[in-house]
Protein backbone atom coordinates (compact mmCIF):
# COMPACT_ATOMS: atom_id res chain seq x y z
CA UNK A 1 0.00 0.00 0.00
CA UNK A 2 1.16 3.57 -0.63
CA UNK A 3 1.89 5.69 2.44
CA UNK A 4 0.27 9.12 2.42
CA UNK A 5 1.79 12.04 4.29
CA UNK A 6 -0.28 13.59 7.05
CA UNK A 7 -1.05 17.25 6.48
CA UNK A 8 -1.54 19.24 9.67
CA UNK A 9 -3.44 21.99 7.85
CA UNK A 10 -5.65 19.85 5.60
CA UNK A 11 -8.91 21.77 5.74
CA UNK A 12 -9.71 22.81 9.32
CA UNK A 13 -7.92 20.91 12.09
CA UNK A 14 -10.44 22.04 14.70
CA UNK A 15 -13.34 20.90 12.50
CA UNK A 16 -11.67 17.56 11.76
CA UNK A 17 -10.84 16.92 15.41
CA UNK A 18 -14.43 17.51 16.48
CA UNK A 19 -15.72 15.19 13.73
CA UNK A 20 -13.13 12.51 14.47
CA UNK A 21 -13.99 12.56 18.18
CA UNK A 22 -17.71 12.25 17.40
CA UNK A 23 -16.99 9.24 15.19
CA UNK A 24 -14.79 7.67 17.87
CA UNK A 25 -17.44 8.12 20.58
CA UNK A 26 -20.12 6.65 18.35
CA UNK A 27 -17.99 3.63 17.42
CA UNK A 28 -17.16 3.07 21.08
CA UNK A 29 -20.79 3.29 22.24
CA UNK A 30 -22.82 1.75 19.42
CA UNK A 31 -20.46 0.54 16.68
CA UNK A 32 -21.55 2.98 13.97
CA UNK A 33 -21.55 6.71 13.28
CA UNK A 34 -23.78 8.62 10.86
CA UNK A 35 -22.85 12.25 10.22
CA UNK A 36 -24.95 14.23 7.70
CA UNK A 37 -22.98 16.71 5.55
CA UNK A 38 -19.94 16.22 7.81
CA UNK A 39 -17.07 15.84 5.33
CA UNK A 40 -15.25 19.18 4.89
CA UNK A 41 -17.14 21.03 2.16
CA UNK A 42 -13.98 21.84 0.22
CA UNK A 43 -12.99 18.19 0.05
CA UNK A 44 -16.55 17.15 -0.87
CA UNK A 45 -16.57 19.65 -3.74
CA UNK A 46 -13.18 18.54 -5.07
CA UNK A 47 -14.21 14.89 -5.00
CA UNK A 48 -17.55 15.57 -6.70
CA UNK A 49 -15.94 17.64 -9.46
CA UNK A 50 -13.38 14.90 -10.01
CA UNK A 51 -15.77 11.96 -10.14
CA UNK A 52 -18.20 13.54 -12.62
CA UNK A 53 -15.31 14.45 -14.93
CA UNK A 54 -13.78 10.97 -14.86
CA UNK A 55 -13.85 8.96 -18.03
CA UNK A 56 -16.30 6.07 -17.92
CA UNK A 57 -13.47 3.81 -19.06
CA UNK A 58 -11.86 4.15 -15.62
CA UNK A 59 -14.81 2.38 -14.00
CA UNK A 60 -15.37 -1.36 -14.00
CA UNK A 61 -18.28 -3.52 -12.97
CA UNK A 62 -18.03 -4.22 -9.25
CA UNK A 63 -17.65 -7.71 -7.83
CA UNK A 64 -17.89 -9.46 -4.48
CA UNK A 65 -15.29 -11.36 -2.45
CA UNK A 66 -11.51 -11.15 -2.53
CA UNK A 67 -8.69 -12.87 -4.41
CA UNK A 68 -9.71 -16.43 -5.43
CA UNK A 69 -13.22 -15.85 -4.03
CA UNK A 70 -13.68 -12.71 -6.13
CA UNK A 71 -16.55 -12.84 -8.61
CA UNK A 72 -18.95 -10.55 -10.39
CA UNK A 73 -22.56 -11.18 -9.48
CA UNK A 74 -25.15 -8.84 -10.98
CA UNK A 75 -27.83 -10.37 -8.78
CA UNK A 76 -26.04 -9.04 -5.68
CA UNK A 77 -24.72 -5.71 -6.96
CA UNK A 78 -24.85 -3.78 -10.21
CA UNK A 79 -22.73 -0.67 -9.55
CA UNK A 80 -19.37 0.18 -11.09
CA UNK A 81 -16.23 1.24 -9.25
CA UNK A 82 -12.82 2.87 -9.66
CA UNK A 83 -10.16 2.31 -6.99
CA UNK A 84 -8.54 5.42 -5.50
CA UNK A 85 -4.75 5.19 -5.62
CA UNK A 86 -3.62 8.80 -5.28
CA UNK A 87 -2.92 9.41 -8.96
CA UNK A 88 -5.22 12.45 -8.96
CA UNK A 89 -5.08 15.51 -6.70
CA UNK A 90 -8.61 14.76 -5.50
CA UNK A 91 -7.70 11.16 -4.68
CA UNK A 92 -4.57 12.24 -2.81
CA UNK A 93 -6.49 14.78 -0.74
CA UNK A 94 -9.10 12.15 0.13
CA UNK A 95 -6.45 9.60 1.16
CA UNK A 96 -4.64 12.20 3.26
CA UNK A 97 -7.88 13.03 5.06
CA UNK A 98 -8.63 9.34 5.65
CA UNK A 99 -5.11 8.85 7.01
CA UNK A 100 -5.78 11.59 9.56
CA UNK A 101 -8.96 9.81 10.64
CA UNK A 102 -7.09 6.51 10.84
CA UNK A 103 -4.39 8.01 13.07
CA UNK A 104 -6.98 9.60 15.36
CA UNK A 105 -8.99 6.39 15.76
CA UNK A 106 -5.83 4.42 16.49
CA UNK A 107 -4.85 6.85 19.23
CA UNK A 108 -8.34 7.11 20.66
CA UNK A 109 -9.61 3.52 20.37
CA UNK A 110 -6.38 1.48 20.03
CA UNK A 111 -7.72 -0.28 16.92
CA UNK A 112 -4.37 -1.04 15.28
CA UNK A 113 -5.61 0.10 11.88
CA UNK A 114 -2.79 -0.56 9.43
CA UNK A 115 -4.01 0.65 6.04
CA UNK A 116 -6.91 2.10 4.12
CA UNK A 117 -8.38 1.17 0.74
CA UNK A 118 -11.24 2.87 -1.06
CA UNK A 119 -12.97 3.33 -4.38
CA UNK A 120 -15.39 5.63 -6.14
CA UNK A 121 -18.75 4.01 -6.82
CA UNK A 122 -21.23 4.97 -9.52
CA UNK A 123 -24.81 3.71 -9.42
CA UNK A 124 -26.67 4.33 -12.67
CA UNK A 125 -30.48 4.48 -12.56
CA UNK A 126 -31.68 0.99 -11.62
CA UNK A 127 -28.47 -0.03 -9.83
CA UNK A 128 -28.36 -1.48 -6.31
CA UNK A 129 -26.29 -3.51 -3.84
CA UNK A 130 -28.22 -6.11 -1.88
CA UNK A 131 -27.87 -6.76 1.84
CA UNK A 132 -24.40 -7.94 2.84
CA UNK A 133 -21.61 -7.54 5.37
CA UNK A 134 -18.15 -6.19 4.55
CA UNK A 135 -16.28 -8.75 6.63
CA UNK A 136 -16.96 -12.16 8.14
CA UNK A 137 -15.83 -13.10 11.64
CA UNK A 138 -12.23 -14.27 11.53
CA UNK A 139 -12.13 -14.37 7.72
CA UNK A 140 -10.80 -10.94 6.78
CA UNK A 141 -8.89 -7.96 8.08
CA UNK A 142 -11.42 -5.20 7.41
CA UNK A 143 -12.19 -3.53 10.73
CA UNK A 144 -14.05 -0.33 9.91
CA UNK A 145 -16.13 0.49 6.85
CA UNK A 146 -16.55 4.05 5.66
CA UNK A 147 -18.89 5.59 3.11
CA UNK A 148 -19.31 9.17 1.97
CA UNK A 149 -21.62 10.60 -0.66
CA UNK A 150 -20.97 13.01 -3.51
CA UNK A 151 -24.45 14.03 -4.68
CA UNK A 152 -25.10 17.79 -4.20
CA UNK A 153 -28.87 17.43 -4.44
CA UNK A 154 -30.86 14.31 -3.64
CA UNK A 155 -34.63 14.00 -3.35
CA UNK A 156 -36.60 11.24 -1.58
CA UNK A 157 -37.88 9.98 -4.92
CA UNK A 158 -34.28 9.50 -6.13
CA UNK A 159 -33.96 6.37 -3.96
CA UNK A 160 -30.46 4.97 -3.51
CA UNK A 161 -30.45 5.15 0.29
CA UNK A 162 -27.95 3.22 2.34
CA UNK A 163 -29.79 0.99 4.81
CA UNK A 164 -27.67 0.10 7.84
CA UNK A 165 -29.01 -2.81 9.90
CA UNK A 166 -28.16 -2.95 13.61
CA UNK A 167 -27.80 -6.74 13.59
CA UNK A 168 -28.66 -9.82 11.53
CA UNK A 169 -32.22 -9.89 12.89
CA UNK A 170 -32.98 -6.24 12.10
CA UNK A 171 -35.38 -5.92 9.16
CA UNK A 172 -36.05 -2.18 9.31
CA UNK A 173 -32.61 -0.64 9.49
CA UNK A 174 -31.51 2.99 9.47
CA UNK A 175 -31.91 4.77 6.14
CA UNK A 176 -29.21 7.25 5.14
CA UNK A 177 -29.87 9.71 2.32
CA UNK A 178 -26.79 9.80 0.03
CA UNK A 179 -26.40 13.58 -0.02
CA UNK A 180 -23.10 15.42 -0.46
CA UNK A 181 -20.65 15.08 2.43
CA UNK A 182 -22.68 12.67 4.57
CA UNK A 183 -20.23 10.32 6.28
CA UNK A 184 -21.00 6.83 7.64
CA UNK A 185 -18.51 4.70 9.59
CA UNK A 186 -19.26 1.30 11.11
CA UNK A 187 -17.67 -1.94 12.32
CA UNK A 188 -17.26 -4.07 9.22
CA UNK A 189 -18.13 -7.43 10.81
CA UNK A 190 -21.12 -6.23 12.82
CA UNK A 191 -23.51 -4.37 10.54
CA UNK A 192 -25.27 -5.76 7.47
CA UNK A 193 -26.20 -3.05 4.97
CA UNK A 194 -27.51 -2.51 1.47
CA UNK A 195 -27.96 0.19 -1.15
CA UNK A 196 -31.52 0.51 -2.39
CA UNK A 197 -32.27 0.90 -6.09
CA UNK A 198 -31.11 4.29 -7.29
CA UNK A 199 -33.31 6.31 -9.64
CA UNK A 200 -30.60 8.84 -10.51
CA UNK A 201 -26.86 8.73 -11.13
CA UNK A 202 -25.44 8.26 -7.63
CA UNK A 203 -21.79 8.86 -6.71
CA UNK A 204 -20.08 7.80 -3.51
CA UNK A 205 -16.85 6.55 -1.97
CA UNK A 206 -16.64 3.26 -0.10
CA UNK A 207 -13.57 2.51 2.00
CA UNK A 208 -12.19 0.13 4.60
CA UNK A 209 -9.65 0.52 7.38
CA UNK A 210 -7.72 -2.71 7.77
CA UNK A 211 -5.32 -4.39 10.17
CA UNK A 212 -2.16 -6.19 9.13
CA UNK A 213 -2.80 -9.91 8.64
CA UNK A 214 0.43 -10.78 6.87
CA UNK A 215 1.49 -14.42 7.18
CA UNK A 216 5.09 -15.48 6.46
CA UNK A 217 5.98 -14.04 3.05
CA UNK A 218 2.42 -13.17 2.04
CA UNK A 219 1.65 -9.52 2.84
CA UNK A 220 -1.98 -8.67 3.63
CA UNK A 221 -2.80 -5.91 2.86
CA UNK A 222 -0.73 -6.36 -0.30
CA UNK A 223 2.14 -3.90 -0.70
Amino acid sequence: MVAYELSSNLYCDEFNQALFERIARDIEKKGYSINPAALPIGLSAILFDHVIQMSGSKFENAGIGRERQYMKNHFVRSDEICWINGESDAGTQWLNWATQLQAYLNRRLFLGLFSFESHFAHYSPGDYYKRHVDAFNGKTNRILSLATYLNPEWLPEDGGELVLYRNQQDRDGIRVTPVLGTLVVFLSEEFPHEVLVSNQDRYSIAGWFRVNCSIENRPDPPL
